[in-house]
């Protein structure tokens, strides 16, 4: 039996997400093309993290740098000590240390961001200019439902709006 051939190979993805940088993307809201067009970044030599844009919060502070975070408090309060706003913890940078750490032989790190649309206008203008300065990090952010697999620069998504 002869191997199918597949309808569509991600070639112009990939070279839409190397030139531009950052992509908004539309997806068919039933799901599974994501995971596909992941799987050929995947085998085109990029690293990928899925993470949602709900709590991102700081978008340079989240992805490149150490953070503080204020957990929950449960109703347990130290107030003597730490005042009502409870400890911080610090978190490590989520895409600083994947870059730090990648393959040499690999292209570089895809962020491919859920739920794109809840993002301010400054936010993603703040991940089109991080993936200006780190060249190696790439964004695909999910800005909704279609009926096709679509994708656009990310900053043309940006003027659009």
């Amino acid at each position: 039996m002869l191997p199918l051939p597949l309808i569509a190979n991600g070639k112009g993805f990939i070279r839409a997400l190397e030139n531009d940088g950052a992509l908004a993307v539309y997806a068919p809201l039933e799901g599974g093309y994501e995971g596909r067009y992941q799987r050929r970044l995947r085998a085109n030599g990029y690293a990928s993290i899925s993470l949602s844009a709900r709590g991102l919060g700081d978008v340079e502070a989240y992805l490149m740098q150490v953070h503080g975070v204020r957990p929950a408090h449960l109703g347990k309060k130290n107030i003597a000590q730490e005042g009502a706003v409870g400890p911080i913890y610090f978190a490590q940078p989520i895409a600083g240390y994947q870059l730090e750490n990648l393959p040499a032989q690999s292209k570089g790190l895809v962020l491919w961001i859920l739920e794109g649309y809840i993002l301010s206008q400054t936010e993603i203008q703040d991940l089109i200019s991080l993936t200006k300065r780190v060249p190696k990090l790439k964004v695909v952010l999910e800005m909704g439902g279609d009926r096709v697999f679509r994708w656009q620069p990310l900053l043309d998504c940006l003027q659009a709006a």
